[in-house]
């Protein structure tokens, strides 16, 4: 089994996971002005990280939703002696708070806007994944940061979880062989689902807002606050939701940086709700050197296979590499004399993720000036890949991606869907 003790204390990426990390913090050690826009679950995640960097002083909590602001808000007062200010409209919380940092962990479709506006305002922005909802939404972003000189991150702490760094290094070894074959897939039976109750908007939640530049969709209570990925004027359901994390995986590992040729097949049904996102999708994508794909059901977790239900292998000559989750990383030889090869993971709890260092190369990267590990760039291309995905879906057809010119060659239609129009005064960034 590889040294992974030796192999992290010569990698940058290893020695992040060595600093130390206070719990409870003082507004003494506070450095930067930050906000959070989006205070859900997934966001208060990223925030107590950031609180327990040292580093952070929270000005402000935005949200559309009273409810989600106060389970923050009582987390905050856990963490430190803070007490920010509270809004429902980004443009109000950007514009009066001035903040060095912004956390941006709203649904998918608002990640554009409200990046790009924090960015304009100077400050750096910690994004969750996917980047974007549309691809042109994605480069825009990524315009910004560049041209503001602001660092932007993504939250993909798979690239920094100590056994995801240690099995890319086994990969790029070349112990798998020669690899022509990728699979990312996620097989979680959620089953068929229950219809939602369509009630009254609740108090205290800003509706109009919520949807924003999405057209005005009626409420229900399987929406908002976790079901909102899987209605596609808000997100690209399990494809735009876990697609991103694995086929950043892949990204990193392979040289090349876009595929050439996309192409999906899918079912929709099973599910008595009115979500109208894929149920069952595979998509295939051909690079210049081998074949990725994506697979996925919401019905059947495949006990049938030996690695746990989602991740990402690696087919090479030599044998098969599954990257994993909560099980870490497992090479099963071709050869049946070799031994099967293991790394367990290091996973940050209660939530199995590595928040905390992806924060922290967030804030050296401010410091430094440098490209973080899981910079904007990092995040436009894996983004891509899960939204050109549904884009084949949703065209019923193959296309041919040039990502040089960021377009999509001789399809005019499927061109269009390269973008949306947005609802109201909202205006689609550029």
């Amino acid at each position: 089994m590889m040294n992974r003790k030796t192999f992290l204390k010569n990698s940058s990426l290893g020695a992040l996971g060595l600093m130390a990390h206070p719990y409870i913090v003082s507004r003494q050690a506070a450095k930067y002005n930050l906000v959070l826009i989006g205070t859900g679950w997934w966001g208060t995640n990223i925030l107590r990280e950031a609180i327990r960097s040292g580093e952070v002083k929270v000005t402000a909590l935005c949200d559309v939703d009273d409810a989600q602001i106060k389970k923050c808000q009582e987390e905050v007062n856990k963490l430190c002696d803070d007490r920010p200010k509270v809004y429902k409209d980004f443009r109000e919380c950007l514009e009066k708070e001035k903040p060095q940092i912004a956390i941006v962990a709203t649904p998918d479709h608002w990640h554009a806007l409200i990046a790009i506006e924090a960015m304009n305002q100077g400050a750096h922005v910690f994004l969750e994944k996917p980047i974007s909802h549309t691809v042109l939404e994605g480069a825009a972003i990524l315009k910004a940061a560049r041209n503001n000189k602001r660092t932007c991150i993504v939250d993909f702490h798979r690239r920094y979880s100590p056994h995801n760094v240690s099995g890319m290094e086994f990969l790029k070894s070349g112990k798998v062989g020669a690899i022509k074959e990728v699979k990312a897939f996620v097989q979680y039976a959620m089953g068929p689902g229950k219809r939602e109750e369509q009630p009254p908007v609740p108090a205290g939640l800003d509706w109009d807002m919520y949807c924003g530049p999405a057209p005005l969709m009626t409420y229900n209570t399987a929406m908002h606050p976790r079901g909102w990925r899987h209605y596609r004027a808000l997100g690209n359901g399990q494809l735009g939701d876990w697609g991103p994390h694995w086929f950043d995986q892949i990204l990193w590992w392979t040289e090349e940086i876009a595929p050439k040729n996309i192409y999906s097949a899918w079912t929709m049904g099973g599910r008595d709700t009115w979500s109208d996102t894929p149920t069952t999708q595979t998509v295939v994508y051909e690079f210049e050197s081998f074949i990725a794909s994506w697979d996925h059901s919401l019905f059947n977790s495949h006990r049938e296979k030996k690695s746990e239900s989602v991740g990402t292998y690696f087919y090479g000559t030599e044998g098969t590499f599954h990257m994993g989750w909560q099980q870490g990383w497992t090479f099963y030889p071709n050869n049946q004399n070799k031994e099967i090869i293991h790394q367990d993971p290091q996973l940050d709890q209660p939530d199995g993720q590595n928040i905390k260092l992806v924060w922290a190369d967030f804030l050296k990267c401010i410091k430094s000036g440098q490209l973080p590990h899981a910079d904007i760039a990092h995040g436009r291309q894996a983004t891509n890949m899960a939204l050109l995905g549904m884009l084949s879906a949703q065209g019923g057809r193959s296309i041919r991606w040039d990502d040089a010119n960021n377009k999509i060659l001789g399809d005019k239609a499927a061109k269009k869907l390269l973008k949306r129009n947005y609802r109201g005064g909202w205006k689609y960034p550029v």
